[in-house]
């Protein structure tokens, strides 16, 4: 099953493209929720480059890596990746309000279809605030 969750982005596309790009950038964005963090990430971008994020509750009770391959990389535009033996899809355009980001995931089996989008658009609306309070003007 595809999942979709997207953020509308009041910020230049490439700001908003650094953000989501730079391992600097996502360690300060990417949690779903305060109590979790993003200890460190590295970006290979370019296709077959690699990436990966350890996210972990900030007690300390439980972590993991989230890690893959960027298949496909259209500068501004769009990211594909693999993760497993899953795909995800990431969609920069632009929309009324600024950038709209998308992204288009396959689900796994442990959690429930909701669980899995509520998680990811928090993320994703966590790095929409990220953006827009550290925009340069």
């Amino acid at each position: 099953m595809r999942i979709t969750v997207e953020t509308s982005v009041e910020a230049p596309i490439d700001q908003v493209w650094q953000a989501y790009t730079t391992a600097a950038d996502i360690v300060k964005w990417n949690a779903a929720s305060d109590d979790w963090h993003t200890t460190r990430a590295t970006v290979d971008l370019r296709e077959g480059g690699a990436f990966s994020s350890r996210m972990e509750a900030k007690d300390g009770s439980m972590g993991f890596d989230f890690a893959g391959t960027y298949t496909k990389i259209v500068e501004q535009r769009r990211i594909e990746y693999a993760f497993g033996d899953r795909k995800a899809e990431v969609e920069f355009a632009p929309g009324p309000n600024g950038i709209v980001v998308r992204v288009v995931f396959d689900g796994e089996t442990t959690h429930s279809v909701e669980q899995q989008r509520v998680g990811w658009q928090a993320i994703l609306d966590n790095f929409a605030r990220y953006v827009e309070a550290n925009q340069k003007l």
